[in-house]
């Protein structure tokens, strides 16, 4: 048997079991990668750990670690109480703004991974404040950083364009970016109707008739908050009369000044974002160096919090990495490519070259996979059956909106922000989006992008 199809398999199975029993696939990745490599490679352990991502686990560790000190001295909760401030009452448009929040790095130029890494663990308590579904908080989270992926200042968007232009072909900057970005937006609809979007609009029209209800009432209407959960309540009109459900504000936290370890927390945190999203530092050494400083400085404040690094999620991610890593060093992505380039419909490879973007970016580097993809796509795109910039464009969508699945940089780092006993099911629900990015985004991005421009 082929190691390829071994490979594959045993990648199957891997998901399989972890999905069946209680134990962290990473750790069975990482298990698959050893019996594959020496079974089927005769690979020694030098060889077999070549793919671990040191990058991936210094960022992971390094920022966990960085805002678990942050939730424990409360510095977090006085950003989410600030924000609350500033946003008032308004629940249905918080996922919006976390939305909006997590583009704005992307579009300046910062690559998903420094962007979420800032902002995931504020954006998800933020929409914890506010009652949203986590799921919904933390879709649009990522998704939103996907917007900006291809900004014409992003890394991405340069690393395409050089290879494109390596290898002789022109593509138009501005479509690329309003391409990726439209699509994330349309995302960002779904995202909002199927999680709960639908609820908070009722809600706030709901809201809205029970303040016009309470204001006609001459006879002093009592409000009964028996079931009050910081927005429901009822009014009720009197004896025998009916009763209008209304829902109470939610309230503007008391502003309470800093200690001195929350304002020096909140300067370091600054401090990391900036050197990281501003001077391109490697931000899971920054804020390593960062939160060791800290916990040096208030031991106290912080007794216990390197107990938040959250080491099931870096075991889950590097595990998975590591193995995906080692099926590209066996070559079994570029078998793969050199079998769909030798098929003879052009529109059938594009579709299938999506395919494959769709599939390993979902375990891989989308950077890494966008620099393999487009030279195998060039052989085709220069006979000029299709639209260059519309097959790029329909590549780099495929490969970028997978990156919500809990094995890219941007969804372990959403996942490592979530409390324990509600990370099963957010890991639940980005494989499950995940893996429905991989099988629509092929097919739709082919649809939209690359059938229209075919001669």
């Amino acid at each position: 048997m082929s190691v390829h199809v071994i490979g594959i398999l045993t990648l199957v199975l891997v998901f399989v079991l972890g999905t069946v029993r209680p134990v962290n696939i990473g750790a069975l990745a990482l298990i698959a990668t050893f019996f594959v490599g020496t079974l089927a490679m005769n690979q020694e352990v030098e060889e077999l750990l070549a793919g671990f991502p040191p990058d991936l686990f210094v960022l992971l560790v390094g920022v966990t670690y960085l805002f678990g000190l942050a939730s424990a001295n409360g510095t977090l909760e006085w950003l989410v109480d600030r924000a609350i401030g500033l946003f008032g009452d308004r629940p249905a448009l918080v996922p919006w703004m976390i939305f909006c929040f997590a583009a704005v790095p992307t579009l300046a130029g910062a690559l998903g991974p420094a962007g979420v890494a800032m902002l995931a663990p504020l954006c998800l308590r933020l929409g914890d404040r506010y009652g949203l579904d986590r799921r919904l908080s933390a879709l649009m989270l990522m998704h939103g950083s996907c917007l900006g992926n291809f900004s014409p200042l992003n890394g991405l968007s340069v690393i395409v364009l050089q290879v494109a232009k390596d290898n002789n072909l022109d593509v138009s900057s501005a479509a690329l970016f309003f391409g990726n970005a439209l699509y994330n937006v349309v995302l960002g609809v779904v995202i909002y109707l199927l999680f709960g979007g639908r609820a908070l609009l009722r809600e706030r029209h709901e809201r809205k008739a029970g303040i016009l209800v309470t204001a006609d009432l001459s006879d002093g209407p009592s409000v009964n908050r028996a079931n009050d959960d910081a927005r429901g309540g009822s009014v009720s009109t009197g004896e025998g009369g009916a009763t209008t459900q209304i829902h109470t504000p939610v309230e503007t936290p008391e502003k309470v000044a800093l200690r001195l370890d929350q304002m020096i927390t909140l300067i370091v945190i600054v401090g990391v974002a900036v050197g990281a999203l501003v001077f391109d530092l490697e931000i899971g050494f920054l804020a390593l160096v960062a939160a060791t400083l800290l916990h040096m400085l208030f031991p106290s404040r912080f007794d216990k919090a390197d107990r938040r690094i959250v080491w099931s999620v870096v075991l889950l991610i590097c595990g998975v990495v590591t193995y995906v890593s080692a099926l590209q060093n066996y070559g079994t992505i570029d078998a793969v490519g050199d079998g769909i380039a030798g098929l003879g419909s052009i529109l059938a490879i594009a579709f299938l070259l999506c395919l494959v973007g769709a599939v390993t970016s979902a375990f891989a580097s989308s950077a890494g996979l966008l620099g393999v993809l487009i030279p195998l796509s060039v052989p085709f795109l220069l006979e000029g059956d299709v639209g260059v910039t519309a097959m790029v464009t329909a590549l780099a969508i495929s490969a970028t909106v997978v990156d919500s699945t809990p094995f890219s940089s941007v969804g372990a780092l959403t996942l490592a922000s979530t409390p324990e006993p509600d990370r099963p099911r957010l890991y639940r629900t980005m494989l499950a989006w995940g893996m429905a990015m991989v099988v629509t985004a092929p097919p739709i991005t082919w649809l939209v992008f690359v059938l229209p421009t075919a001669t």
